[in-house]
This record gives structure tokens, C-alpha cells and sequence, in this order.
């Protein structure tokens, strides 16, 4: 045997000097004596991309995370060169590259420094598959906070933490378990009142070390592909989030009944048990908008097939749960039965639409359905055929949802729980191994899907789900945390997960209300639809080797207070629809940590439990047994206890009382929340009025209003109405105004105010400087009045 005992030492390589500078518009080439070469695109004033190669090569410059919509444009751009650096300024921060060892440093306009290299880049050689093992290290900054990287289980700020971006099938994960369903290789770093972020935009397996190993060091790598990172700074936490969010996209709106509440189980079959449930749901009144169908309804697993016995006349069946307002949701997993009688693997043989090993044969792994071959999603070719595939269930059955599950590829009864690394994918013409496409396999999986479903509900919105995600799937899909476990612990990390889930870009989350692994007790589910209720996807789902876990499930206590809560979220859909709105248009993370909200105070740097839904609701769930209430922290600002109508000053911790029917929940002062009459489902009630829960605060607070036709894409040609309202707060006189965009015409005439928490009695009303008769906006003598929804200014006089 020969060694080469030089390769041997070589170990990590560095770039070295700069030997050559040229600049194109807004790319900037930086090449060393030894081959590196720093490619720097000036995206934004605020954000810019890094992207390294040795050996004077770079790889094709391809990714399935950037959104073609993505922002781009800077007001300023100038190249100082300097000894001993290159310097970049554009308006908002200074690049220095150092010409000795091509090191970053990035710092505002008034040299504070944001973010600098370590070691910086450097590189060694994979023996073990060939190319670069790349990494990053940088410079751990004083007090220095870490928030993001998708749905990890653990701590809302990762200082200290070291993690794995490997999309795995995690059956009941527990906390700050590696890896997770996700790979989103996006954080934000918080130090000195500034925050920034980055992007490390490769699909191969990455990790990251927030000060873990070394205090003072952050470190990201990759165990191929190339160091390609965008910068994005702030100063502000919500403006690295917005901007990271532009740059990898936003969804459609979703119909209105997805946000609605959502019953699952493994597995509700035959017909008859699922027409119970949906029965057993309106009999006790209690809103549903969706039932999910998992892997049961279909015959011997094989996907985009009915089990005749269980389901003998699925489209009667489906029309028949959508005349009682349910919409059907049906599983999809990308494992493909090998079965030569079955049409979808004839198909899929016959156009060479398999993935394949290295050495030439079809992949084949066990599934539910037993050995199964699995398409190439990552063929575009492939994509088209398998959104095809959807027309018999979307079409013709009338399904109204896909849920894609099992696609991470998830394999089972092999160490690695997925695919061989050696199997190869087309990449969108970019030929390479799973050890590439294993992270992104999953997104292109539901991609695909979501073509398929848009193209057959059309003219109505879809819905997709999917489990596997990489940055970017937020575009086409709603996602869930995967197989978590009924335990206090699990309701724990199933808000820290949607708290980060949503600053890492991607909103439209939820988990499995009350675990899908092993039984909660009524206690436990309780506090779980407290929480998931205020989660923008709100799915209960379970295994079925645990028994029953439907709302009805735990006695009339619980039943009663589950119904109680889903109420409450139904009334809170205009709410929660306008939380998506800004979603979609500005970027605005649905949830926000209080780091989010206000990161000026070092008090939220380590908080997890509070939250805001949307940004005029705080919410904290209770996560032990036998509580009567929680000690937790109320940010700055004054805030209505939503049970009470306690008018609490933030910046303190305190003790909130909130027995097994009741969630800490308070208002934000100023805030006008508007709400719909409770539904059994999205459509049952035609809306007649808007009521707005108006929050009386000394001084100026703006809040909106967003609706459409709840389904359908006449939205996007300007038939929506954009209501913004500005409440003035004085001592003796509340002022609202209206500000409206739009063409959609709303089915209500009229606003039902709710004033809470006047310092004065009313007196007289002032409607667009008229003053009217009390009796004719049928105010009572107490604090509600109906005016028309047209109005432009609001006077309300006390004394």
C-alpha cells in the first residue's frame, strides 16, 4: 500500500495572498495566489452574497432555494483599494477584504462590527467521496445571541448549540435531538442592539457550532459542494428576517378553510368511522374545516388508489363531507410499490422516472407498501408527469387537499433511515449524488405536487402539507414538526419550533396538537389546542396505537374547553387571515419571539415561552401539570389581560393566573382586532357584520384589516379590501380613522365596535364630523356602537 503522507498532512488549506481584483457591475472577483477565488454580489445596500472556489473553478451556480421573485437593486456601491484591504461600501455597511488571507470583515457605517472572519473560509479534501469538505469560522462577538435554523428542539437561542442539517425521519425526537425534517440553514445573529444573517445556501448535509466547541467561534461547514453564504444585515432582527424571506419566498394566500381547524388520525377508515367523526363534530358543535386520510385509504399502499372495501364510493363520500362543510385531505408518500400490474410504477418504468445507483440498477427501499422504487423528483420531467398523476383525485374525486409524508425520503429497516448515498438525481440538469439531493428531495417531491393540485382545483386555491422541507419549500406548502410525542416536554418544543420555524422564513407551520406519539391525558390535550390554536396550521393527529384523540376524547371538561378554543380561533380568522396577508406582501413572520418584538431588551434574548400572534396578540402557553397559572414575561408597551381587561405595563415579569380553561393571552394596547361569528366551518355563515375589539391606548396605534373572496385568485387582479385603522387615545376622546384599498366589496355593511378599557364615560359620537344620535348606532350606554363600514373618521367624546 502506498500513502501519500503529504496529503496526509495537508489537513485544512487557506486561501493566501490576493493576486488579482476585477469587478463586474455588481459582482466583485477576488482571486489568491493558490487558486480561491471570492465571488461578492452587492444583492442589496443590506444583503450580499459570498461564494468561494478553489482551484480557479466554480460549480455551476444553480439552487432550488431562491425565489425568482427575489428583491435586487442597491442605491450605492464603491470599491476602495487600500493597504492592507479591499474596501466595499454601499449605504448601509462596509466590506473589508484582506488581500493577505482574503478574510471578511463587515461592519456599519459607523464601524461597529457586525460580523468578521476567523479563520474565515478554508477547505480540506474528502477522501471518503472526493471534492471539498467547506467551511466558515467566524469571530463569536460579545454576548453574542443565535436565532433561526428551522424546526431544531431546542432553546429559541442556540448560543452554545451545535447542529446538523440532514432531513431525517425523527420518529418521537426528543429535545435538542440532531437531525431533524428540515434542513434551513439560516440563522440570525444578535449582538450590540444590531442583528444580521446568514444563509448558507448547500444542500449537502451542513452543520453548524454556535460557540459550542470554542466559545468565542461560530463555524458552519458542509461535507461538499461549495461555501456560498448570503450576508443580510439589519440593524433590525425583523429586517434580516423580511430580507432573507424575500430572498428565498413567500406562498400564495391559502384558502381561508386552511387556516381553519383540521382533524387527523393513523388512520380514520372505512367510510363509515370517517362520516362518525365528522358527525360526531357537528352534533357537538364543534368547528372543523378538514379530515385527513392517511395511508389506510389507499389499497395495499399504493399511492393515487382507493381501497374499494373501505371506500367504496370515495367521490359520494367526499361530496358528502364537503355538503356538511368538510374538506377532504389525502396522503401522497413518494414511495412507489413495485408492482408491474400497478399503473402509477408502469408508468414510471417506462419513462425511466426512477432514481438509480451509481452502478446502474433502480434504488429500491422498504416502505409502508413494501419494496418500492422512488421517482427523481428532482427531474423537471419527472415533476410534470407526477403533478399529472393528481387529476383522477383532485379533479374528478373532488379531493381539496395533498399531504405529502414519508419524503425525506423516509426508507425504512436501514441504519441511515433513507436512501444510499450513492443514488443519482438529474438535479434540473445538474447530475449528481443523494449526498446532494438528499435535503432538497423532499421540497421537490411537494413542489411538484403543488403544481399538480393548483393546476386541478383551479380556479381555487390549493392546499399541500408536506413533512420534508428545505429553505424555500415555504412557496409551494403548509408543513408540520413530524412524529412528536404526547408529553409535557413535546409541548414545549412544539412552541419554541413554530417560534423558530416562522423567523426562519417559513409561517405556515404547525404540530401535531396532543402528540402523535403515545396518549395525552385530557390535561395535557387541553393545553395543547390552548397553544395550537394560535399556531398558523392547527392539525390534531396521532398514531393509532394510542387511542382516541379527537376533541370529544377526554371527557366533557375538555370538550368543552377545546371547543371553547377553536371557537375562539374561528372568531380570530380575520385576525389571523390579515397575519398572512403580511406574510405574503412584507415578509412578517406569522409568530415572533419576543427577541423579534423588541431585541433592545437583553431580557427577551433567552425567553421561549412568549410569543405574539401576529403583532397585537400575546399569547403564553401553560407546559406543566396541574398549573393555576404561570410567572412570564410581558414585553414593553401596555397590554389588556384578554380574560380580565387588567391593563398590564410590560417590561416585567409577573404571575398570571389561568386555570385548566384558560391560556395567558393579553391584547396590546391600541390594537383593533376584528372578528367573524363563530362557524361550524369557512362558509357556513355568510358575514353580516365585523365586529372590532378596539383597545383603548393613550397615544397612537395602527392596525389592519385584509379580506377577499377567502378562495380563488381575483385577489391578485386587486379585488381584495385593505382596511388600515389609527386609533388615537386622549384623556377625554378616542379618534379611529379608516384608510381602505381595494375593490372587493365585503358582505357586511356594517363595524360592531367593542371599546375596552375608556378612561371616560361616552357622551357623543362623531361620524365623519357629523355628530349622530346615539339611538341610531345603537349605542346602549355602554361601550359598543354599530357604524357603517365606510366610514373615514371616528370621534368618540367623554367626560
Amino acid at each position: 500500500m502506498i500513502t501519500n503522507t503529504e496529503i496526509e498532512k495537508r489537513g485544512n488549506l487557506y486561501p493566501n495572498h490576493i493576486v488579482d481584483f476585477r469587478q463586474d457591475n455588481d459582482k466583485l472577483y477576488f482571486t489568491t495566489q493558490n487558486g480561491v477565488i471570492l465571488e461578492l454580489t452587492v444583492l442589496r445596500d443590506s444583503a450580499i452574497r459570498f461564494r468561494y472556489a478553489t482551484e480557479h473553478a466554480f460549480e455551476p451556480d444553480f439552487s432550488y432555494a431562491i425565489s425568482e421573485d427575489a428583491s435586487k437593486g442597491y442605491n450605492e456601491l464603491e470599491v476602495l483599494d487600500e493597504i492592507p484591504e479591499y474596501v466595499i461600501i454601499t449605504s448601509k455597511i462596509k466590506i473589508h477584504i484582506n488581500k493577505t488571507n482574503l478574510k471578511v470583515e463587515i461592519t456599519d457605517l459607523k464601524d461597529l462590527v457586525i460580523n468578521e472572519d476567523e479563520f474565515g473560509f478554508h477547505w480540506e479534501e474528502n477522501y471518503d467521496y472526493g471534492g471539498n469538505i467547506v467551511k466558515m469560522t467566524k469571530v463569536t462577538q460579545s454576548a453574542e445571541s443565535f436565532y433561526g435554523m428551522g424546526d431544531k428542539a431546542s432553546h429559541t437561542n442556540l448560543k452554545g448549540k451545535r447542529i446538523n442539517n440532514w432531513v431525517t425521519d425523527s420518529y418521537a425526537y426528543g429535545k435538542d435531538q440532531e437531525p431533524l425534517y428540515k434542513s434551513i440553514p439560516f440563522y440570525v445573529g444578535l449582538h450590540s442592539d444590531a442583528a444580521y444573517g446568514i444563509f448558507f445556501d448547500n444542500s449537502f448535509s451542513t452543520y453548524f457550532d454556535f460557540a459550542h466547541e470554542r466559545r468565542n467561534v461560530t463555524s458552519f461547514w458542509a461535507d461538499g459542494g461549495e461555501m456560498n453564504y448570503y450576508f443580510f444585515y439589519g440593524p433590525k432582527i425583523s429586517q434580516v428576517v423580511e430580507a432573507y424571506t424575500d430572498l428565498t419566498g413567500v406562498p400564495e394566500l391559502p384558502p381561508l378553510w386552511a387556516l381553519g381547524f383540521h382533524q387527523s388520525k393513523w388512520s380514520y377508515y372505512p367510510e363509515k368511522k370517517v362520516k362518525k367523526i365528522a358527525s360526531t363534530f357537528r352534533e357537538l358543535k364543534i368547528p372543523c374545516d378538514a379530515i385527513y386520510l392517511d395511508i389506510d385509504y389507499m389499497e395495499g399502499f399504493r399511492c393515487f388508489t382507493w381501497n374499494n372495501r373501505r371506500f367504496p364510493n370515495p367521490k359520494k363520500m367526499v361530496d358528502d363531507l364537503y355538503e356538511d362543510g368538510f374538506k377532504t385531505v389525502t396522503m401522497i408518500d413518494p414511495g412507489i410499490k413495485i408492482d408491474r400490474d400497478y399503473w402509477v410504477y408502469k408508468q414510471a418504468m417506462d419513462n425511466g422516472y426512477f432514481c438509480r445507483r451509481a452502478d446502474g440498477p433502480h434504488f429500491k427501499g422498504k416502505v409502508w407498501p413494501g419494496e418500492c422504487k422512488f421517482p427523481d423528483f428532482t427531474n423537471p420531467e419527472v415533476r410534470e408527469w407526477w403533478a399529472g398523476l393528481y387529476k383522477e383525485m383532485i379533479a374528478e374525486v373532488g379531493v381539496h387537499g395533498v399531504w405529502n409524508d414519508m419524503n425525506e425520503p423516509a426508507i425504512m429497516e436501514v441504519p441511515t433511515k433513507t436512501a444510499n448515498l450513492d443514488v443519482r438525481h438529474d438535479y434540473d440538469g445538474h447530475p449528481c449524488s443523494h449526498r446532494k439531493a438528499h435535503n432538497i428531495y423532499g421540497m421537490q417531491m411537494v413542489r411538484a405536487t403543488f403544481e399538480g393540485i393548483k393546476k386541478y382545483t383551479f380556479p381555487k386555491r390549493p392546499f399541500v402539507l408536506t413533512r420534508a422541507g428545505y429553505s424555500g419549500t415555504q412557496r409551494y406548502c403548509a408543513t408540520w414538526t413530524g412524529d412528536n410525542v404526547a408529553t409535557w416536554e413535546h409541548l414545549w418544543i412544539a412552541n419554541v419550533q413554530m417560534q423558530r420555524m416562522c423567523m426562519s422564513g417559513y409561517s405556515f407551520v404547525g404540530s401535531d396538537i396532543g402528540g402523535f406519539a403515545e396518549q395525552p391525558n385530557g390535561e395535557l390535550f387541553a393545553r395543547w389546542i390552548q397553544l395550537g390554536v394560535f399556531h398558523p396550521f392547527c392539525r390534531v393527529h396521532s398514531s393509532g396505537d394510542h387511542g382516541e384523540q379527537e376533541p370529544w376524547s377526554f371527557g366533557d371538561e375538555v370538550t368543552d374547553i377545546t371547543r371553547k378554543f377553536i371557537e375562539l380561533r374561528y372568531q380570530l380568522l380575520p385576525y389571523l387571515y390579515t397575519m398572512f396577508y403580511k406574510y405574503v406582501k412584507e415578509g412578517v413572520p406569522m409568530l415572533q419571539s419576543l427577541v423579534y418584538y423588541d431585541q433592545e431588551d437583553t431580557q427577551t434574548h433567552f425567553r421561549t415561552d412568549e410569543f405574539l400572534f401576529g403583532e397585537q396578540i400575546l399569547v403564553c402557553p401553560v407546559q406543566e401539570a396541574n398549573a393555576k397559572g404561570r410567572r412570564m414575561y410581558i414585553p414593553k408597551g401596555k397590554w389588556y389581560n384578554y380574560w380580565t381587561e387588567e391593563v398590564v405595563d410590560g417590561g416585567i415579569e409577573k404571575w398570571v393566573s389561568a386555570d385548566i380553561d384558560k391560556i395567558p393571552l393579553f391584547i396590546k394596547a391600541g390594537a383593533i382586532i376584528p372578528k367573524y361569528p363563530i362557524q361550524q366551518y369557512v362558509g357556513e355563515k355568510e358575514i353580516t357584520e365585523l365586529k372590532l375589539d378596539v383597545y383603548y391606548k393613550e397615544g397612537v396605534e395602527t392596525s389592519t384589516v385584509y379580506e377577499d373572496q377567502q378562495e380563488g385568485y381575483d385577489y391578485k387582479k386587486g379585488r381584495f379590501s385593505l382596511r388600515k385603522f389609527r386609533q388615537r387615545g386622549k384623556e377625554n376622546e378616542l379618534i379611529m380613522q379608516q384608510f381602505k384599498d381595494g375593490s372587493f366589496i365585503t358582505t357586511y355593511e356594517t363595524f360592531k365596535l367593542q371599546f375596552h378599557g375608556l378612561p371616560f364615560k361616552i357622551e357623543n359620537i362623531e361620524v365623519d364630523n357629523e355628530m349622530v344620535d346615539l339611538k341610531s348606532i345603537n349605542f346602549d350606554g355602554g361601550n359598543s356602537i354599530e357604524v357603517s363600514k365606510d366610514f373615514t373618521e371616528l370621534h368618540i367624546f367623554g367626560q
